[in-house]
């Protein structure tokens, strides 16, 4: 994982957790899959990377998955309003990198096993180094 994918991953997180709102919604926040925690909850899952910058700056496109996961029948609207709520404050100054743009660029939702659901949240942000 480079920097960049390191870099949102870590903001990513921070700003998911200082939601008070959505923390009142789950039961956690977590950085990939947690071992033994039950529904609701969100983890932020992979991170991809792609060379992506300009003519003279270098920077990464980074793909990164955000996971609400839930059980019963119906989608929590407000928690997946929350993150994708969240999504515009990536932008900004992130580890050494700077998101200059921070968008959905797809949704996914899917009955599980068990009763459960997932929604998936695809991210695009765009980084430049410095």
């Amino acid at each position: 994982m480079s920097g960049a994918e390191r870099a949102v991953r870590a903001k990513a997180l921070t700003l998911l957790a200082g939601d008070g709102e959505l923390a009142a919604l789950v039961h956690g926040i977590f950085d990939g899959i947690p071992p033994r925690v039950s529904a609701p909850y969100v983890s932020v899952a992979g991170a991809e990377g792609i060379d992506w910058g300009t003519k003279d700056r270098a920077g990464r496109e980074v793909r990164l998955t955000l996971v609400l996961v839930g059980i019963g029948g119906a989608v929590d609207d407000v928690a997946a309003g929350r993150i994708d709520a969240v999504v515009a404050g990536l932008r900004g100054v992130a580890d050494g990198w700077s998101v200059v743009s921070a968008r959905v660029v797809r949704t996914r939702f899917a009955f599980v096993r068990d009763g459960g659901w997932r929604h998936e949240v695809i991210v695009r942000c765009r980084c430049l180094v410095g």
